[in-house]
């Protein structure tokens, strides 16, 4: 086996391996885990849980003993099936917590098999301390630029232009699963904290610290993921370009951008259910209304002037002027990408 060190986030790009391998239970891979691992437990939740109990309520002996029979099956297990088709000239890098007993028994019998296996030294601990030494400990060193706008201003989607044009851009709602209101989840949930500060790091890493990165201007929460503060205080410092657009126009956006709330009517009125503590009851029955009878733009229009134009303007009255005010008559896919086009003309040469 041969150690591997990680000295900074950069060096994931240069590991000279095929295959990163996650040891840890499955809870554990979800929470977080390095970029491209695949997960081949040697403790099941269940076994390392059993393994703890043993350890603290019997003795350590009897659990080390009944760990390692436990590790063999699974890794036995591993060997007969995601395994199987190795040959003699695939690479590993196996990890786990820190580096220790359920890694170090992996590797030595993928060892023994007569693989070229690296052991990461410190695990995903090592990781994780590279992860938080960029996002918390240190400040962000990117020239960012933000978009801001009311909601339904197409904030996201003119990100998406801007990366189409060859602009340096970093998604934080895509990363976060979210689209950033309480009418923001989608499908599928969002990641761990620890999970997305993971994709936030690796999404930075290739940035040009040098050149505008274009973020979206959020608050600094996302659904409940927290910006890390390395990040919020940059945000909070940067220049921002505002979007403006029509009542009407950003209604119809919203109709197409939350289509999967317009084909779910109960999850729809789950959603505007939450608005009681902010508003009058017949308000919200009118909205109510809407919906069930699919009057989309009237809804969009209702929840835009009345709930969340409100507490943007109460917000964007605390931010520095925009550097740039742009008022679109339309946000169909046309305008956004000329709009995108003449953002990272003008911003990319300097001004």
């Amino acid at each position: 086996m041969t150690p591997c060190t990680l000295t900074a986030l950069s060096d994931l790009a240069q590991l000279n391996v095929d295959t990163i391998i996650d040891v840890r239970a499955p809870s554990e891979f979800a929470e977080d885990h390095l970029p491209g691992a695949i997960n081949l437990p040697v403790l099941s939740d269940a076994e390392r849980a059993e393994v703890g109990t043993i350890y603290k309520q019997v003795s350590p002996f009897d659990a080390r003993k009944i760990g390692g029979a436990l590790v063999a099956q699974n890794t036995a297990r591993h060997l007969q099936t995601a395994l199987a088709g190795k040959d003699g000239s695939w690479q590993p890098l196996v990890y786990c917590w820190r580096g220790g007993q359920r890694s170090g028994a992996f590797s030595t019998i993928l060892d023994q098999v007569g693989w070229r296996v690296q052991l990461l030294r410190g695990g995903y601990r090592s990781y994780r301390r590279l992860v938080v030494a960029a996002l918390y400990d240190t400040p962000l060193l990117h020239r960012l630029m933000l978009i801001e706008g009311g909601t339904g201003t197409a904030k996201t989607r003119l990100l998406h232009h801007l990366a189409e044009t060859g602009a340096q851009v970093l998604d934080l709602e895509g990363l976060a699963q979210h689209r950033g209101s309480l009418f923001g989840a989608v499908d599928g949930g969002q990641p761990h904290q620890k999970m997305f500060e993971s994709r936030l790091a690796q999404a930075l890493a290739p940035l040009d610290p040098a050149q505008i990165t274009w973020v979206e201007a959020e608050s600094s929460k996302i659904g409940d993921i927290t910006l890390p503060p390395a990040l919020w205080a940059a945000m909070i410092a940067a220049p921002r370009v505002e979007i403006d657009a029509p009542l009407a126009a950003r209604a119809h956006f919203l109709c197409h951008a939350y289509d999967d709330l317009t084909a779910d009517p109960s999850l729809l009125k789950d959603r505007i259910d939450k608005l009681r503590p902010y508003h009058s009851g017949e308000t919200i029955s009118a909205w109510q209304t809407q919906a069930r009878v699919g009057d989309w733009a009237t809804l969009a229009e209702g929840l835009i002037g009345q709930h969340y134009d409100p507490r943007y303007a109460k917000t964007a009255s605390r931010n520095p002027a925009p550097v740039k005010r742009l008022s679109l008559n339309d946000l169909d896919e046309t305008t956004l990408a000329e709009t995108a086009t003449a953002l990272h003309s003008r911003f990319s040469a300097g001004e």
